[in-house]
C-alpha cells in the first residue's frame, strides 16, 4: 500500500511538472500556519471579559486555558502591583499575545493568493508543451504529446485551486476570530485601567 502511495505521488509530480514541488511546499506551509493560528486563537472561558474579571478579581484560580484567560491573568497581576502608567504596562505585557494573534495571517493570505497563479503557470507550461507537440508533429510519434500537455495544464490548475480555496475559507474564519480576540484584549485593558482608577471592581 505504501508503495502504491509513493507511485501515485510520483505520478502526480510527473504530471504536474516543475510547478508541483512549490505547490506541495505551499500546501504544507499553509496548513502548518493554519494549525498554529487555530491553536494560538483558543479563547478559553466562554464568558465575557467583564464577567471573568468580576468573578476572579484577584486572579484566576485555575491555569489559563486560552489567550483571553492568559491576558486577564497577566493583567490582574500587573494591576495589583503596578507602579506608573498602567495602560503602558498592559500594552507592553500584551504585546507578545497580540503578536501571536496576528502571526502567520499574512503568510496564509499570501499563499492563498499565489497558489492559483502557480497553477496558472502550470497551465501555461502545459499549453506550451501541447503546441510544441503539434508544431513538430511529435504528436503522432509520442502518445503523450497533446494529452500529456493538457493533463499537466488541468492538473496544476486544479491543484492551485485546491490549495487556495480551503485556505481562503479557513483563513477567513480564523481572522474573524482573531479580530474578536483583539477587541477583547482591548476590553481587558480598559476594564483593568477603570478598576484601578475607581479603586473598585468593574
Amino acid at each position: 500500500m505504501f508503495d502504491e502511495l509513493v507511485n501515485d505521488f510520483r505520478f502526480y509530480f510527473d504530471v504536474g511538472g516543475y510547478v508541483m514541488p512549490p505547490l506541495v511546499l505551499a500546501t504544507v506551509v499553509l496548513w502548518f500556519a493554519i494549525g498554529y493560528r487555530f491553536a494560538a486563537l483558543k479563547r478559553g472561558n466562554l464568558r465575557s471579559v467583564r464577567r471573568i474579571i468580576q468573578k476572579h478579581p484577584e486572579g484566576l484560580d485555575y491555569p489559563p486555558r486560552g489567550v483571553i484567560e492568559k491576558a486577564i491573568e497577566q493583567g490582574l497581576k500587573i494591576a495589583r502591583s503596578h507602579h506608573g502608567d498602567l495602560r503602558r504596562l498592559l500594552d507592553d505585557a500584551f504585546w507578545p499575545i497580540e503578536r501571536d494573534v496576528k502571526r502567520f495571517h499574512k503568510l496564509i493570505m499570501t499563499i492563498v493568493a499565489v497558489a492559483p497563479l502557480m497553477g496558472l503557470l502550470g497551465t501555461v507550461v502545459g499549453m506550451i508543451e501541447t503546441f510544441d507537440s503539434l508544431g513538430d508533429m511529435s504528436l503522432f510519434a509520442q502518445s503523450g504529446g497533446i494529452a500529456g500537455g493538457i493533463s499537466q495544464a488541468l492538473f496544476t490548475t486544479q491543484m492551485g485551486l485546491a490549495v487556495a480555496i480551503p485556505g481562503l475559507i479557513v483563513g477567513g474564519v480564523l481572522e474573524k476570530r482573531a479580530a474578536v480576540i483583539r477587541i477583547e484584549l482591548a476590553q481587558v485593558k480598559d476594564i483593568l485601567c477603570a478598576r484601578v482608577h475607581k479603586g473598585s471592581p468593574a
